[in-house]
């Protein structure tokens, strides 16, 4: 089976013929061209989700930056090609690789959870996190690619790694956990979405917070170690 092509949101702008000028006289050198890319890219991420996609405009990036139209147009070519570049750039710096999910696994499933748990939400927790999930309710909605990106990068590969877990820990003794993936997305419904709308909608305490996710994910194992039956198509 012909392995799927992941999404991205930007691949960079189609190559042109390279100047045969050579390098001009005080040209920046790349580390400045570099820095100054990541200044535009946080900054005009800002401008759009204080002000929403369509009424941000170049001209506010440019005078935000201080940054050339040519200059933003000859990197981007448009607007919501530099929209997509600096997402997919806040995804990928936030996202929490596999292999820090899988250093919280110990010998106790509950508390693997509870751990994997308490490193989703605090990330969600971060200013960099609360910045894509407000991007995230209202621009999936308008560019269904970037509902793709953002659940291959970040949900898809918890999915992944929480279903091998409960393959391997949830009902020892049984020779298969046919809906592991399906308890999998559970958990992440439950436990951490659950959360993350706790953190949205009120204010409590850490003790609190740790109190509803200890909940939640007992709450999950208590369903999820038997079996369901099968469901209708």
């Amino acid at each position: 089976m012909e392995a799927k092509k992941p999404t991205h949101l930007f691949d960079g702008k189609p190559q042109r013929e390279p100047r045969t000028d050579g390098r001009r006289p005080g040209r920046p050198t790349r580390e400045m061209i570099e820095q100054r890319n990541e200044e535009l890219l946080d900054r005009s991420l800002d401008l759009f989700l204080d002000k929403g996609f369509d009424a941000t405009t170049i001209d506010m990036i440019c005078a935000e930056v201080g940054m050339a139209r040519k200059t933003i147009y000859s990197r981007y070519g448009d607007k919501d090609t530099l929209f997509k570049a600096a997402l997919q750039r806040a995804i990928d710096q936030w996202i929490i690789p596999v292999d820090r999910l899988r250093a919280q696994e110990c010998d106790d499933l509950e508390a693997t959870l509870v751990a994997v748990a308490r490193l989703w939400v605090s990330n969600i927790k971060k200013d960099s996190g609360m910045r894509l999930v407000r991007i995230a309710n209202t621009e999936v909605f308008r560019s269904p690619e970037i509902a793709r990106y953002l659940w291959e990068r970040t949900a898809e590969p918890t999915i992944g790694y929480i279903s091998d877990l409960l393959e391997r820990r949830l009902r020892p003794g049984a020779p298969s956990v046919p809906d592991a993936r399906d308890a999998a997305a559970s958990f992440l419904i439950l436990v951490v979405e659950g959360s993350v709308q706790l953190t949205l909608w009120n204010q409590m305490s850490p003790d609190d917070y740790d109190r509803q996710i200890l909940y939640r994910t007992r709450l999950f194992l208590n369903g999820a170690s038997n079996e369901a039956g099968p469901l209708p198509n």
